[in-house]
């Protein structure tokens, strides 16, 4: 995936993540970089559980909000504390 299809999904799975996590996501950067970084760590989860997303622009999006959603409610938790 290209460098601007990277920053499509990020944006796209943590503007998801934002909204679904209850509450207003941190702004569009942030939301970007937590796609980004939830695409890692969804990528590295789904790898560990054995389970592939099929790839294509759908299946990253899927791995990036799941790992976005992760990222999120860890930032709000350590928000709070």
């Amino acid at each position: 995936m290209g460098f601007l299809a990277w920053i499509v999904v990020g944006l796209i799975a943590g503007w998801l993540a934002g909204q679904v996590m209850k509450g207003g996501g941190y702004g569009v950067i942030v939301d970007i970089i937590l796609g980004i970084l939830g695409g890692v760590l969804g990528g590295w989860i789904f790898g560990m559980l054995g389970i592939w997303h099929g790839g294509g622009m759908i299946g990253s999006i899927i791995v990036a909000f799941v790992g976005a959603v992760i990222l999120v409610w860890i930032t709000r938790l350590l928000k709070k504390a």
